[in-house]
């Protein structure tokens, strides 16, 4: 059924994702690090990255590590990383409506 429950969450879900994965790349394309680490401080991502980040660091190391690594598993850098980091909670809650959702589909 293509009007189902779940396709329109998916839908919401993907739409909110990328929105914020371009609100995010627009804030940090070809920025210095400052400037990324200003953009996203106090963000849910950049909470996530520091969770990424090298171990036995603290604050801005660490989130400007982590934004780094998790940038590299796609091959990008810190300016990658902190708009995967950015999006990565949207798309999360998104997967779980949507699994929810189809529950009742």
């Amino acid at each position: 059924m293509s009007n189902s429950i779940s396709n329109k969450v998916a839908g919401v879900s993907a739409a909110a994702t990328a929105a914020q994965a371009a609100t995010t790349a627009s804030a940090v394309s070809g920025a210095s690090a400052a400037t990324i680490m200003s953009a996203t401080a106090g963000t849910t991502g950049a909470a996530l990255a520091s969770t990424a980040g090298l171990a036995g660091t603290a604050g801005a190391a660490s989130i400007s590590s982590g934004m780094a690594a998790v940038g590299a598993t796609v091959g990008g850098g810190m300016a990658t990383g902190a708009i995967m980091t950015a999006a990565a909670p949207i798309a999360a809650v998104g997967l779980v409506g949507w699994g929810i959702s189809k529950l009742f589909d």
